[in-house]
């Protein structure tokens, strides 16, 4: 694993040392890489909801659109619940 250093104000050192004794962390450098795993994740769901929204539409989406999404999600649940 690569090394990084970083300098932060007092301000920020202390809040990151509060949130590693707060949430769980082991090391600050686990609370970074959190944060950092959390940006990405966010950049990624951006880019795929800006690719959905530029999509043609494939479909009208209207109650009947709406009410086949809870029909599947009632079979599913049946088929959960037999099991």
């Amino acid at each position: 694993m690569s090394t990084m250093n970083i300098s932060l104000p007092e301000a920020l050192k202390t809040f990151v040392d509060t949130q590693v004794s707060q949430r769980g962390y082991g090391t600050s450098s686990e609370y970074v890489r959190e944060l950092i795993r959390r940006d990405q994740d966010r950049l990624q769901l951006r880019e795929k909801i800006l690719a959905g929204a530029s999509s043609p539409s494939s479909a009208p989406v209207d109650a009947a659109y709406f009410e086949h999404l809870r029909d599947r999600v009632r079979r599913v649940a049946t088929t959960r619940a037999s099991s």
